[in-house]
């Protein structure tokens, strides 16, 4: 059996007492650890289900303190940072911080970062990432560490390693060009991030209802502080399964469609079954995306009529309701 980097690192398994491991997924082998003694913190909820699933204790946040942390790291160099200053806050003194993360991740170049703050011992390499053991000054790591929320533009703020953390992403902005001056009264924004879009809605007329659905808990921590409007509902969940008890009038979205470094249009389209599922037959869905992703065949099976209504080289702006569902017809607009 291949051995990952977990087992090399703890050989002679538990290394005792509360641990507490930040970062690890649904999929992974965790046999080294005992469940009984191991904390975990995942705010991706499909990963937190699924872990949950296992029967292994797991949160979004992180409480207590522990004997030993694992920490694994994001892609965002200000996320990786945040992540081992929130483990270095819930150590016990001396107890040891590991750091595992791939090349790709930037694990090089924090292990040289990290050994100029601390010492650095059983550095591990082990298919194309590292994992290594920090012992911890008394002074912990550098304050400006720590997890803070920044404006990106005036009145809305977002948190390290959520999507679009320092700017209004491009295809967001230009679908709010696009939505009617008047949006119908229930909406769903699938994939909300940390809220820009679903700001703009509420400010069209109609609206009296809408449901922000973010899988990022990051980030739908930073909606909630963005998006004050009482007709917001806020829903920790993955927007591929996502279900209501009654069906809404419109569904607004900028899909990811990204699985780790790989694109995976199969996200997009699951996001645009989701939003057939959850309109009513006169609903309307809008939608932004790369130019370049095949959607028009998936939504074709879900709509009868889808219309691209603007765009340009990057993105395109598609709206599209169930009337005509049967003979589905696509046309561009004119480019304004």
């Amino acid at each position: 059996m291949t051995q990952s980097r977990l087992d090399l690192a703890f050989p002679d398994g538990h290394p005792g007492g509360e641990v507490l491991f930040i970062g690890a997924t649904a999929a992974e082998d965790l046999s080294p650890l005992d469940p009984q003694h191991l904390t975990i913190v995942q705010g991706h909820v499909a990963e937190h289900d699924g872990l949950a699933a296992r029967g292994l204790r797991v949160s979004p946040a992180v409480d207590g303190t522990f004997d030993t942390a694992i920490v694994r790291l994001p892609r965002a160099k200000e996320a990786a940072r945040a992540r081992l200053a929130l483990a270095a806050a819930h150590l016990a003194p001396g107890a040891p911080l590991w750091v595992d993360g791939q090349k790709t991740d930037g694990a090089d170049a924090l292990l040289k970062e990290l050994r100029a703050l601390a010492p650095v011992t059983e550095v591990i390499s082990k298919a194309h990432g590292k994992i290594f053991r920090l012992t911890l000054p008394p002074e912990g790591l550098p304050e400006a560490w720590q997890a803070r929320a920044r404006e990106v533009v005036p009145g809305f703020t977002t948190l390290p390693g959520v999507f679009s953390a320092d700017h209004v992403d491009p295809g967001s902005r230009m679908l709010v060009d696009h939505l009617p001056p008047k949006l119908p009264t229930r909406i769903v924004d699938l994939g909300a991030g940390w809220g820009w879009l679903s700001a703009q809605a509420l400010a069209r007329a109609g609206v009296t209802e809408l449901h922000l659905v973010e899988a990022d808990h990051a980030a739908l921590t930073s909606a909630r502080q963005n998006v004050t409007d009482p007709r917001a509902r806020f829903h920790w969940a993955d927007a591929r399964d996502f279900a209501l008890k009654e069906p809404v009038n419109g569904v607004i979205m900028n899909p990811p469609f990204h699985a780790g470094r790989e694109a995976d249009p199969r996200l997009g389209a699951a996001f645009i079954a989701t939003a057939a599922r959850l309109l009513t037959g006169a609903g309307k869905l809008w939608m932004v995306a790369n130019r370049h992703l095949p959607y028009e065949q998936v939504l074709a099976q879900h709509f009868g009529q889808v219309h691209e209504i603007a765009g340009d080289t990057r993105f395109k702006v598609i709206e599209a309701s169930a009337a005509g569902k049967g003979s589905a017809t696509t046309r561009k607009a004119a480019r304004r």
